[in-house]
């Protein structure tokens, strides 16, 4: 139903939407939600990054039109429906794609190209970090990219007077603020669950294993100040209204809560940010997040600790290949139907093939594929190739060819979680999901449900995604009493009359993923040899 103009802008103009803006891996989206949280206008623009001189990399120029266009995709959304000219919200969060590396100098220029999560290209890095601080240092957090730089003496280290994340970037762009979500900046760099800061001991041994190189800045000089969910983190200036909104409408003065990783705003958009409660985000990536009610007993290199928006800590499982190759045979498939003089929705083309995959043999039918566009660090493969491979007795048809292109999806994750489960006895009650991949009923959540073991529920919020999370978090920062917690607020005021729609495991489904795991451990060296073939 469509919610009457004059009271859109009686909230608009009372300070009661609130604006998240979320950069995806595929998508830059922009929510503009009302005081009761529901979405009153959307806008996005798609994008992809790019493998340049050995870095997967999104250019400045992509980044700020790209979020030119969500914004005002999203504003003539409003100005169509409601007949307003949006010129200020109540509260604005920026959210991104975690971890990552934006190195600038003294005078705000970027001194080396955007590195995205997905580079696997800081190994020697990632591993002497961890051995140093008795602390898993993935290979995508800013720290292994920092340190890196530094083994490989890369110049640009020399001038480097802020480094921060893409969601920390876009927030200082538009407010002025080095400010972060303490998130994100868990993706940067070990955080102190007491303190809400990074860890100081751990600051001062990386100074300590750089001294030698003289620079002249210290770590924690050089990161982003860190905010915790509630906080306010600056305001949007005059400069970064004109940057956001190119009609010259919108007003400065817009408090701006923490910019935070896609990782939170999933946590925070499935209502999964208590203890003992967890998501699994599906997307260009895939990773699971758990909220921890202890500490692991040991370091895994499988298991990232972070926290959640509010600080609390998380065991994230993060994998970097998810969707991206069953999304490419998908419109393969969609470009032999047009070639054919037929046409469809590409939403409807997904719904078709993917429900194919309901009436594929549990395992895929001896078929293997690895959707490897890039490294996998779970797996250990520094470099990926997509590979889909099978035997003369493989139960080759469309059903099971694309079941197993969902099943692989899930393989890198599923080594990942059973480190929590089996070795750290985690006791996980049930998965909140959400990506587009939910998009198309049931599916997705049957197979995850049988790969994981548990019962995985789909919200019917889902759609909206992490920049809806994003919006959530600026509403509170606007909202919230003195003594209300996130969780109380997402509790009490968002998710008490959202549906959720549950699947419980089936048998058939357990043992047909576990048939396939045994498979796909296996291939991991035929897969490797791909990579070694491509590359010799």
């Amino acid at each position: 139903m469509k919610i009457g103009r004059e009271f859109i802008k009686q909230i608009i103009e009372g300070g009661d939407t609130s604006l998240g803006i979320e950069f995806g891996s595929t998508r830059i989206k922009a929510v503009l939600i009302g005081k009761n949280f529901e979405t009153i206008a959307t806008g996005s623009h798609q994008w992809e990054n790019r493998l340049e001189n050995g870095f997967w990399t999104y250019n400045l120029p992509d980044i700020i039109t790209g979020m030119q266009t969500a914004y005002e995709n999203m504003r003539k959304k409003v100005e169509q429906d409601y007949d307003i000219t949006i010129e200020t919200v109540g509260s604005i969060g920026i959210s991104a794609m975690m971890h990552g590396y934006m190195a600038f100098d003294a005078a705000g220029d970027l001194l080396v190209p955007f590195r995205t999560w997905r580079n696997a290209t800081t190994g020697i890095s990632a591993k002497i970090l961890t051995d140093q601080f008795q602390f898993n240092i993935p290979e995508r957090w800013s720290i292994a990219h920092l340190y890196q730089g530094i083994l490989d003496e890369e110049k640009h280290l020399a001038h480097i007077d802020y480094m921060t994340t893409l969601s920390g970037y876009i927030h200082w762009l538009l407010t002025g603020r080095k400010a972060i979500g303490v998130g994100d900046a868990s993706g940067m760099f070990p955080v102190n669950e007491s303190t809400g800061d990074y860890n100081e001991a751990m600051l001062a041994k990386f100074d300590e294993l750089i001294s030698k190189k003289a620079y002249v800045w210290k770590l924690k000089d050089i990161l982003p100040e860190v905010y915790t969910a509630g906080d306010q983190a600056g305001g949007l200036t005059e400069a970064g209204a004109k940057i956001l909104d190119k009609s010259q409408n919108l007003q400065s003065g817009i408090p701006f809560c923490p910019p935070e990783g896609d990782a939170g705003t999933g946590m925070v958009a499935t209502n999964s940010v208590r203890k003992r409660t967890g998501n699994i985000s599906v997307g260009t990536s895939v990773f699971a997040m758990i909220v921890l009610e202890k500490s692991l007993s040991k370091v895994y290199p499988e298991i990232d600790l972070v926290t959640t928006p509010a600080g609390a800590p998380v065991a994230m499982v993060h994998t970097n290949n998810g969707s991206s190759d069953l999304d490419a045979w998908i419109s393969l498939f969609q470009e032999f139907y047009e070639a054919m003089g037929q046409k469809a929705e590409t939403q409807k083309i997904f719904e078709i093939m993917l429900n194919k995959a309901l009436a594929a043999d549990a395992d895929g039918g001896g078929l293997l594929s690895y959707g490897y566009l890039s490294g996998e660090n779970i797996t250990g493969l520094e470099k990926g190739r997509p590979l889909f491979i099978r035997s003369s007795e493989s139960n080759f048809n469309l059903a099971n060819f694309m079941r197993t292109h969902l099943l692989t999806a899930f393989g890198a994750l599923k080594i990942g979680m059973d480190t929590l489960t089996q070795k750290e006895k985690i006791e996980i009650d049930s998965l909140l999901a959400h990506g587009g991949l939910f998009k198309t009923p049931v599916v997705g959540q049957k197979i995850i449900a049988g790969a994981m073991n548990v019962p995985v529920s789909v919200m019917e919020t889902a759609g909206e995604g992490g920049a809806w999370g994003m919006a959530l978090l600026a509403a509170y920062m606007k909202h919230k009493t003195s003594t209300e917690s996130l969780e109380d607020f997402l509790d009490e005021k968002v998710f008490t009359d959202v549906e959720e729609q549950e699947i419980h495991p089936e048998e058939s489904d357990v043992k047909g993923f576990e048939i396939f795991m045994e498979r796909y451990k296996k291939g991991l060296v035929i897969e490797q040899a791909a990579v070694d073939n491509l590359t010799s």
